[in-house]
């Protein structure tokens, strides 16, 4: 195991889903307090131990280790999915020991509506949202006049203000079919108090000033894992905006979303997957609409642990692992999924793009700049399957008793990237992973 350093945020290298909750648990074996920080419960997280398998949404995946858990103030709730998840984990026997940031903001029934309908209304422009109510949520928040956060949720004047709430979203209710005439208001608010009040009793116990906790935490030596969600191509400031989530995925919201300053920031994680994959619209130049693409989707069971989406396959592209590197100031890179290459006879990476005859190795500024762009490839050899005493084989003796064609893989990309390869996961169980030296 890796020497912990104080405070680490893992960060997604890509456009999500690289198994980011599976390193969080793996790293959070010897770390003290997992705090997420950012995003809503369009995010799923999915940790496999032994025979069991869990999908975490809101609540961070070290909470499968017993570490503190802690959702800081970037994040977006959704109460029912939230209570949902306690439940959930409490029947599997897991004590938690859980704060809340009175901070974050709470996702309502119209939210998820609003998601859903407006999406529906864009047509051919769609940008792929998960209906989970996350974007009119945030839009809220950046309203600043519309918005409900937890220390209003478990606040004696929580029907008050919703009601100031509703009244300011009325058109908005006429239009979507939530109420009828402006004389439904008040029942549609009693219907919201009444739905809510439930959840309110079952997580007002863990409502915490967390940034001031965190801090503490620091200040008396205890160990901080920033579990990111979504990937950085999704970053609302930095991704392939439109078709990006509503928050910032990369590493600087780990510091806005939980109230811990840059300064104590001692490592970023970058993960990416071996090849590369992303969910809904949007540009993707190294996608693969063939039977390899098909290949890489069923064997690595690449469908959304939130939506059941299938995502879209393509080969890696260190395009855009440099430009997270840069975005995140990335300081070493986790590889996963490794095995889902094996039995392909030629892999390729994609190591630059071709733009109107000119070759660009940096991701381009603009949308419709990368639309356009041509992936430029090398091509490696691959290696066979290996069964499950060849694993056990790999597991044991490290990185070295890889397949001589996967160490070459490995290091083609460290040499592309330009940042070293400290942990490669080869399946989704917490001890299919290998961790090399720095």
């Amino acid at each position: 195991m890796k020497k912990v350093v104080p405070s680490t945020i893992i960060v997604g290298a890509q456009w999500g889903d690289e198994g980011k909750g599976k390193m969080v648990d793996f790293l959070a074996e010897r770390i003290d307090i997992v705090v997420r920080y950012n995003g809503g419960c369009n995010a799923g997280h999915t940790v496999k131990v032994g025979n069991k398998v869990f999908k975490l949404h809101l609540i961070p995946s070290g909470v499968v280790q017993r570490k503190i858990a802690v959702i800081g103030n970037g994040v977006v709730i959704d109460p029912k999915v939230l209570v949902e998840e306690v439940e959930s984990l409490k029947n599997e026997g897991i004590k938690l020991n859980l704060l809340i940031s009175y901070k974050a903001h709470v996702t309502m029934p119209y939210h998820k509506i609003f998601d859903k309908r407006k999406e529906a209304k864009r047509k051919e422009v769609k940008i792929g949202t998960t209906g989970r109510g996350i974007g009119p949520t945030y839009a809220d928040k950046m309203k600043r006049t519309e918005a409900i956060r937890i220390l209003d949720l478990v606040s004696e004047h929580f029907s008050e203000k919703l009601l100031r709430i509703l009244e300011l979203k009325v058109l908005e209710l006429l239009e979507f079919g939530l109420i009828k005439s402006k004389d439904e208001l008040e029942d549609y608010r009693k219907k919201i108090i009444k739905e809510y009040s439930l959840y309110i009793e079952k997580i007002k116990e863990f409502v915490f000033d967390t940034s001031l906790f965190l801090n503490k935490s620091l200040d008396e030596g205890r160990t901080i894992l920033f579990e990111g969600a979504q990937g950085s191509l999704l970053d609302v400031e930095h991704g392939t905006y439109p078709f990006v989530t509503s928050s910032n995925t990369t590493a600087g919201g780990a510091c806005t979303g939980t109230g811990v300053g840059p300064k104590r920031i001692d490592k970023v994680i970058g993960i990416a997957k071996a090849y590369t994959t992303r969910v809904g619209f949007g540009p993707f130049p190294t996608e693969l609409n063939n039977d390899i693409g098909e290949f890489l989707r069923e064997k690595g069971k690449e469908y959304g642990t939130t939506t059941g989406r299938p995502r879209r396959c393509g080969w890696l592209d260190t395009v855009i692992l440099r430009y997270a590197k840069r975005i995140n100031s990335l300081d070493e890179l986790v590889l996963t999924k490794l095995d889902v290459l094996s039995g392909i006879k030629k892999l390729k990476i994609c190591t630059a793009y071709e733009l109107k005859g000119k070759v660009m190795k940096e991701f381009p500024t603009s949308i419709s700049a990368l639309e356009k762009c041509k992936p430029l490839y090398i091509e490696l050899d691959g290696w066979k399957e290996f069964d499950g005493n060849e694993l056990k084989e790999i597991l044991r003796k490290g990185f070295k008793a890889l397949p001589k064609n996967a160490k070459t893989y490995v290091n083609k990309i460290k040499e592309l990237v330009g940042i070293p390869i400290t942990i490669i996961s080869v399946g989704p169980e917490r001890e299919e992973t290998i961790v090399l030296k720095d």
